[in-house]
């Protein structure tokens, strides 16, 4: 049969047959034409590098950058200006309803509180970089869990207020209350003292291993080391030891190198 009848025409097989391979190149071509800009789109937000609004030497900021770094993850730093009160202005208050640095934004996550990023970013690329939770071991991974909350719990609350009497009022021309450091200052060295015990036992705190219960404490230490207090440290060799290993690993001496 070479004909189609239709309403009573006769359409030629050959006519048919080049009017549905037409049409079939037509759809293949746009299907075709959509595939591409969806991949590309894919891939674009894919490989978009996070986001940190923040200050690099910010110590919450700093230690989100250092946790990137240590894990490989490409990211964007965007500067907010604290001292015109960027932070307190409703665009980053919807991201950050408290408004402080930093805020992490990747794809279509947005988080705050640096340890909260910090444990985001270990897990999420925990197939890359420094295993900063040791995620294939329990008995580890619950070691870094408890080392982390100690430095949460019983290292920040002293050694914050220290750093804010010694370094942060002196920035601003303020005058320390030495009161408050002594006092702190008694908190921080119980506390290292526990440090010392636990370090001649293992080179880090979770065990034989960095980890992320070490590195959250950089920032603060950093400042620390800074002032007269470095004796805290210093005098005690274990920890003394263990923050020079843990400061100058390479991630920590970029996020120096970018902020100078």
């Amino acid at each position: 049969m070479a004909n189609s009848a239709t309403n009573g025409k006769t359409i030629p097989y050959s006519k048919i047959q080049y009017i549905l391979i037409n049409f079939i190149s037509l759809v293949s071509f746009v299907l075709h034409f959509l595939f591409s800009i969806f991949s590309r789109s894919y891939i674009s937000l894919a490989m978009a590098p996070v986001k940190v609004y923040g200050l690099p030497l910010s110590t919450c900021t700093a230690r989100v950058l250092t946790c990137l770094i240590e894990k490989g993850v490409e990211y964007e730093l965007i500067p907010i200006d604290l001292s015109v009160g960027a932070h307190k202005q409703p665009a980053f208050l919807a991201k950050q309803p408290f408004g402080q640095v930093p805020v992490l934004e990747d794809g279509d996550v947005t988080l705050f509180e640096s340890r909260a990023i910090a444990s985001y970013v270990s897990y999420k690329y925990k197939d890359q970089g420094t295993d900063l939770l040791r995620l294939g071991n329990i008995k580890e991974t619950a070691l870094v869990g408890v080392w982390i909350e100690v430095e949460s719990q019983q290292y920040n609350p002293p050694i914050s207020t220290i750093v804010y009497e010694l370094v942060i009022k002196a920035m601003y021309g303020m005058t320390s209350d030495q009161a408050v450091v002594d006092a702190q200052s008694e908190k921080l060295g119980k506390v290292l003292d526990v440090y010392e015990t636990r370090l001649t036992e293992n080179k880090y705190l979770a065990g034989n291993f960095y980890s992320l219960a070490d590195q959250n404490h950089i920032p603060y230490t950093f400042f620390l080391m800074k002032t007269t207090l470095a004796s805290l440290i210093n005098s005690r060799p274990h920890v003394k030891a263990w923050w020079e290993d843990i400061s100058s690993r390479p991630s920590f001496q970029k996020v120096l190198a970018n902020a100078a």
